[in-house]
């Protein structure tokens, strides 16, 4: 029997001792493993006996009581670490939760703390918090987080977060994490619900987890004061450092949109102390494709080529991250009473496994453990089918007028500039990199209308139904263009569709409320690099445009976004122009 949702049983405890006892047979001895102890930081030769999906015994002694059914691994000429830990996933970024953590655990990672921001705006609780049981059942450990903010302007937001949501959030098994604060400085001088909401998180024993770029060590230190464990946001070694020194936890990230690991590593060489124990890496909810390279695996491997020691980059990897969510007595580790996600390397710098065990499962055998435990995913039972969209964009909705731009500096950073002149007519020159921009209300009751330089020289319409708010999100240059291409979005039931001339040049199904895919991480690297090629062609200048989409309305980032509420300024909190009703 496995572990039940989030703790063991009595009864299950008792026979893990008596497997000790020789009263019952483990399921699973791996002998002659040389296995890292991360508590040492040393690597030790042992045999391993684990019973189910728990490690019950490391030691010189074979088991005296073994069974038919007891599996005997050699694990001679292997090395053998903890599974990886990925503590900040974002796992809506196109794919969804159940296909990024498949592929994740193929290469090692096998727990995972996920954002909850999509389930929060698109899911019933009771729905959503049926989504967060089931993923017990998968074999890898699935950890959440309680949002305090929806990182955009929603016309509604009590609706979706309100002190009876977040407190339910906050007390629920599997949420383990507050945050991440993108709206840390209302928290700092004038929102006492967000600081209420951050003792709370404490008064649980949950971590509160920042989202800090660019503060002070004043900042910090006032931060800390309120309640802030970690943050990840450091762009520096000079950053970490500083946020080391104060006591937080802090993430160096390697992100499809800030791969500043490599570079962090390097400055850090310059600095004195043992901090190591402190730090802990995360991809931030990276892209697709950004994730060919590996996703924790990746991470150890720049680390050790930039000389860290093996022992040190899998423990920023493992236990780490456990001890700063206070979850290291049952993950984290190759030791008794611990999960057993083990990674069985070639070599001790070779951190992408050759097989995996996850919760006493191996994912990278034939057959692994997802396809034979999950094959299918019953989206809908959670709230999770087609976007269903009944209404029709009207002649009105495709004329653009603002006095207000927004101009892209890079994937995500946007300015405002002054229109000197509108014009109304049914296509832009392709001579500028003008284009007409709507974020449109899914439901049909609202809409703001712009334009924006910097994405594309030629595409007539493009339209997601991937957005931070779950909105509709149109760009385009042709308004037939981009009424054809919200008609498709319509009957794929939610999607990413370009049109360009009258024709259709690309389409990327989103099955799970207009946000996620159902492909596989494979496909859809597939599908993302068609799109980058696409929009590359047509005179996207940048990286990474699923962030683009998906950051039009995140408040959390300078300078101008456009929201449900209207094109803000953000450092003022001023409405520039406003949404209006349709």
């Amino acid at each position: 029997m496995k572990e039940q949702l989030y703790r063991w049983r009595n009864k299950q405890i008792r026979q893990h001792t008596a497997v000790i006892d020789g009263e019952i047979a483990p399921s699973l001895v791996l002998k002659n493993a040389t296995y890292l102890n991360v508590f040492l930081k040393q690597w030790v030769k042992a045999h391993i006996w684990i019973y189910d999906d728990r490690i019950v015994y490391i030691g010189e002694e074979m088991p005296e009581h073994v069974s038919d059914e007891t599996d005997i691994v050699d694990c001679a000429g292997q090395y053998l670490v903890p599974g990886y830990v990925e503590p900040h996933v974002h796992p809506f970024q196109l794919y969804n939760p159940h296909s990024f953590v498949e592929y994740a655990s193929k290469r090692g990672t096998t727990t995972f703390v996920n954002d909850n921001l999509m389930l929060l705006l698109l899911l019933q609780k009771k729905k959503a918090f049926s989504l967060l049981d089931d993923s017990q059942t998968l074999p890898v450990s699935m950890f959440w987080w309680a949002r305090f903010d929806s990182q955009s302007e929603l016309r509604d937001e009590e609706s979706f977060i309100d002190d009876d949501v977040v407190l339910d959030w906050l007390s629920h098994n599997a949420v383990i994490q507050g945050g991440e604060l993108t709206n840390w400085p209302e928290i700092l001088s004038e929102d006492d619900r967000g600081l209420y909401w951050m003792q709370e998180a404490k008064q649980r024993r949950k971590v509160v987890e920042g989202h800090f770029p660019g503060a002070s060590p004043k900042t910090l230190t006032k931060l800390k004061l309120l309640g802030a464990d970690g943050d990840h946001e450091s762009i520096s070694a000079e950053e970490v450092y500083n946020r080391v020194s104060l006591g937080y936890y802090t993430g160096l990230r390697y992100s499809s949109i800030r791969p500043d690991l490599p570079g962090i590593l390097a400055g850090l060489s310059s600095y004195g102390g043992q901090f190591y124990d402190y730090l802990f890496f995360t991809t931030d909810g990276s892209t697709p494709s950004f994730y060919e390279q590996g996703v924790m695996d990746r991470c150890i491997e720049i680390a050790i080529e930039s000389g860290v020691s093996t022992e040190e980059a899998y423990a920023m990897a493992t236990i780490n991250a456990a001890r700063y969510f206070g979850i290291d007595h049952r993950i984290g580790s190759i030791a008794p009473g611990r999960i057993a996600h083990i990674n069985f390397l070639d070599a001790k710098d070779a951190p992408t496994p050759t097989a995996v065990l996850a919760k006493g499962e191996w994912i990278t055998f034939e057959g692994y453990a997802f396809q034979r435990l999950t094959p299918n995913i019953e989206w809908p039972r959670y709230g999770l089918s087609e976007l269903t969209i009944d209404w029709s964009l009207r002649e009105d909705d495709l004329i653009f007028s603002s006095p207000i731009g927004m101009t892209m500096l890079n994937d995500v950073i946007m300015k405002p500039y002054l229109v000197q002149s509108e014009s109304q007519s049914q296509s832009l020159s392709t001579a500028d990199e003008t284009a007409n921009v709507m974020l449109l209300d899914r439901d049909g009751h609202w809409r703001i209308s712009s334009f924006l330089r910097g994405f594309t020289k030629s595409i007539g319409g493009l339209v997601s139904s991937y957005s931070n708010t779950g909105d509709i999100v149109l760009i385009g240059k042709n308004t037939d263009d981009m009424n054809q291409a919200f008609e498709r979005m319509k009957e794929l039931g939610g999607a990413i569709v370009i049109v360009n001339q009258g024709e259709i040049i690309y389409e990327l199904p989103l099955p799970l409320q207009g946000v996620m895919s159902d492909l596989s991480m494979d496909d859809l690297m597939v599908k993302e690099r068609e799109l980058k090629t696409i929009l590359k062609e047509h005179g996207y200048p940048f990286n990474d445009p699923v962030y683009t989409l998906l950051f039009l309305s995140s408040t959390h980032l300078p300078y101008v976004r456009i929201t449900p509420k209207g094109i803000i300024d953000i450092k003022k909190k001023e409405i520039l122009f406003p949404s209006v009703m349709r």
